[in-house]
């Protein structure tokens, strides 16, 4: 087997070149090479590890094939994490007489976690964003400056934001820049009024609902953001291509394949794949090819964020529609449920899939001018997390299908795009849909547009989700949700500072 994919941190150009003239089974063979791998390492020097292989009664010398591999018990948050001291989860059992940097969860479903970074893991990153910032937005031949509106802290997104860029312009003597006003609208306006004018382009990193309310407020402001040549990097969350779309008209976007990408990532293990361009546009080409839609990813109301993966960082599996990954890190995971709704396809299963319905992807990739950007590398596609969604009656609703509403031209204006869902008791003790919506900031709603609104949310629910539409037929209005209004910026469910939290339980 070649040298590890750890050479190719020094060297991310000849990994570029690797990418180009590989075939995918190279990578996916690399990648189940990596997955044995770690798990022997694992299970010889994690302490935590050894109790579960214990527990379950699974001897080492027993697992000599990928095969055996998938038969080894699944961990996660609860049952691993957080039922072992976080020594005895690292390798050797070494915390504190280690050197970290050191991340917490948001804490949004429960009490955070903390978890250890190694400098493999900022590495692993730096060649993930070398990677796309080469070949989206050349920074190799453009002057370039980095807007880092990630939340800045114990949280990851921007520290890990941070010393990747930072890594890739000493590194490689690229003409880039890194400004990191973090979660904050006004800085960020403040230095693109300064210094966008001296830059070929600005590249702007942030959470995708902070990223809606910067441009918005920058409108508001007067700042002109055509005028200026801003591309988007989004992580933490997916959306809808209609916010996509919303974006590049706002600003003035040229390629919405090459001028914005969604990352999939998660705390416990760092940043995990990327949109590519051919993601992307296999994501808007399904938008209007329902078969395709359905083929791909199995069901054809919702729209998950589909992205690439290099197997040998990071091996997917996918288990009754759930996603696994094992990863080495501080806190290294064999077989780790992410708790996301998902699935992972080949690139050759894409191709074969787009024939069925109709559609010659190799032909609308060349059409769409992004050959140059073609990697033969699988696919890992996420919904909303699990736990991203509140129980009605025993329907689950997500705040995607709200967000779909808000992102309306007729909406847009009014509304911001956030909102929070939450289930609240009635004197009865019924569960009462109660969906709190931000107003945008100047601008005041009327009693017209709210009400408006209202419905066109209750039609979307009714359209989209079938459960909750047999929860109506059973308890009739007792079903239509309650819609709160609240003003720009309110404390109590849309504080400034980090993520938005799309649920309250």
């Amino acid at each position: 087997m070649p040298y590890p994919i750890e050479k190719y941190f020094k060297n991310k150009l000849a990994f570029l070149e690797e990418l180009k003239k590989r075939d995918e089974k190279y990578w996916l063979d690399r990648g189940k090479k990596s997955a044995m791998r770690l798990f022997h390492v694992v299970s010889e020097r994690v302490p935590a590890y050894k109790k579960i292989l214990k527990k379950n009664k699974i001897s080492v010398k027993n697992i000599r094939s990928v095969a055996d591999f998938k038969k080894l018990p699944l961990v996660d948050k609860s049952s691993y994490l957080k039922s072992y001291p976080l020594p005895e989860l690292c390798l050797d059992g070494k915390f504190s007489s280690k050197s970290w940097v050191i991340s917490a969860t948001s804490g949004s479903t429960g009490e955070p976690f903390y978890f250890p970074r190694t400098e493999k893991q900022d590495l692993q990153y730096a060649l993930t964003a070398e990677m796309y910032l080469l070949t989206n937005f050349n920074i190799d031949k453009k002057t370039t400056l980095y807007v880092n509106g990630f939340a800045m802290g114990v949280w990851i997104g921007g520290l890990f934001t941070y010393q990747a860029i930072k890594h890739i312009s000493e590194k490689n003597k690229y003409p880039l820049s890194i400004i990191n006003p973090g979660t904050n609208k006004v800085e960020i306006l403040k230095s693109l009024k300064k210094l966008a004018p001296y830059f070929d382009q600005v590249i702007i990193g942030g959470y995708p609902p902070f990223i809606k309310d910067l441009v918005d407020f920058g409108a508001s402001e007067g700042f002109l953001w055509k005028k200026h040549n801003v591309k988007f990097i989004f992580s933490a969350e997916g959306f809808s291509e209609e916010f996509r779309n919303y974006i590049i008209k706002k600003v003035g976007l040229k390629n919405p394949l090459l001028d914005t990408l969604n990352h999939y990532g998660t705390v416990d293990l760092g940043t995990m794949s990327y949109e590519t361009p051919v993601s992307i546009l296999v994501r808007r080409l399904a938008i209007g090819n329902k078969k395709l839609l359905k083929i791909l990813f199995g069901q054809e109301d919702k729209l998950p964020t589909l992205t690439q993966y290099i197997p040998e960082q990071f091996y997917f599996e996918e288990l009754d529609r759930m996603l696994v990954c094992s990863s080495a890190g501080g806190l290294p995971l064999v077989r780790y449920d992410l708790k996301d709704n998902g699935g992972i396809f080949t690139f050759r299963d894409l191709l074969r899939k787009a024939k069925i319905s109709g559609i010659d992807l190799l032909g609308e990739i060349n059409k769409a001018g992004i050959s140059h950007t073609l990697w033969q590398l699988p696919f890992v596609y996420v919904y909303e997390r699990a736990d991203f969604s509140v129980s009605f009656y025993g329907a689950n609703i997500y705040p995607e299908t709200i967000r779909k509403v808000l992102m309306n031209t007729k909406y847009n204006r009014y509304f911001t795009g956030k909102c929070v869902l939450e289930i609240e008791m009635s004197k009865n003790q019924d569960q009462i849909l109660c969906i709190h919506i931000e107003e945008n900031n100047r601008i005041s709603t009327q009693s017209v547009i709210q009400e408006d609104l209202k419905n066109k949310i209750f039609d979307i629910l009714m359209r989209e989700n079938s459960e909750f539409k047999i929860i109506h037929s059973s308890i009739g209005s007792k079903a239509v949700p309650v819609i709160r209004f609240w003003s720009y910026e309110h404390p109590i469910y849309f504080k400034q500072g980090g993520k938005q939290k799309w649920v309250k339980k």
